[in-house]
């Protein structure tokens, strides 16, 4: 098996949102960016899977030491194999690597978050990083675009807190900050248990209309000369906001099931997206 191979193995299968974004990249950008999510992946894996935490800080301090290595030029792993030419054709920063890394950690450190503002420091590392690192291997020529792909990627990570609250619970996990459970009069121990309270229902949609504005802010902040560069991010958008969406709209019973899109109506979104994008660019050029 080939790094690329493998890389694509470990990053998502076909029935992934990941997948249906990157199926309309050139192959150099898709294998880049195959590499990047399976490193995400497996440094996730590493704290999912361990049952030990220090067996688990010890396994990340390996993946911190392959991450230098990498950017040193003598990779060992197949996935910073496939790493190396997408830092080098795309100019990746290290420290953003070691980002990830330190975000992958706080799941170790942290089950609990008190404000947003200790949570976004979370959401920075685990998702906003990668939502940086996509946008440059995407390609852009206005800075602003960097902008959008942090907003983007702060809804992502939202939309997954939403969609995840049961599954995180089981695992003894709550995301939602502790300022917002008591604004709405919820305790850990309702989200623990599974009680979908009113008050519960209101605490997510509170979360969700703060997904909604971050999903705003990113395509209010989208320079339209990068859109086509962005479509995979624009894919991803529209099918991580067709999820919430759907949350919604089963009343946010998000505490006994997860609610996921099916492969066909995601593979829709992505082709819906992409015409609706190169459309979008026809006109302007027709236009000019």
């Amino acid at each position: 098996m080939t790094p690329d191979e493998y890389c694509q193995q470990q990053a998502g299968t076909r029935g992934s949102s990941f997948y249906y974004s990157f199926l309309f990249l050139p192959a150099p950008k898709r294998r880049a960016i195959t590499a990047l999510y399976a490193f995400c992946r497996e440094v996730d894996d590493v704290v999912d899977e361990c049952s030990d935490p220090q067996l688990a800080r010890t396994k990340l301090a390996w993946w911190r030491q392959e991450i230098t290595q990498t950017f040193h030029g003598t990779p060992q792993h197949p996935v910073t194999r496939a790493l190396l030419p997408a830092i080098t054709a795309y100019g990746l920063q290290q420290p953003l690597f070691h980002e990830i890394i330190d975000g992958m950690e706080m799941d170790l450190d942290h089950d609990r978050y008190a404000t947003f503002d200790d949570l976004a420091v979370y959401c920075r590392r685990v998702a906003v990083v990668v939502g940086m690192l996509s946008a440059t291997i995407f390609g852009y020529g206005d800075a602003r675009t960097l902008g959008f792909a942090r907003d983007l990627a702060m809804a992502f990570q939202l939309t997954n807190i939403i969609r995840d609250v049961g599954e995180d619970a089981r695992r003894n996990r709550v995301y939602l900050p502790a300022t917002d459970l008591e604004r709405f009069h919820v305790s850990v121990q309702d989200i623990l248990n599974g009680r979908e309270t009113d008050g519960m229902r209101a605490l997510l949609m509170f979360q969700a209309q703060r997904a909604e504005n971050y999903y705003r802010q990113a395509l209010e902040g989208l320079p339209a000369a990068d859109r086509l560069t962005q479509l995979p991010s624009l894919i991803m958008a529209d099918i991580y906001h067709a999820n919430l969406a759907e949350i919604r709209a089963d009343g946010f019973r998000v505490l006994k099931h997860k609610i996921v899109l099916s492969p066909l109506r995601k593979l829709w979104i992505a082709w819906r997206t992409r015409r609706r994008e190169h459309r979008r660019a026809h006109r302007i050029t027709t236009a000019a």
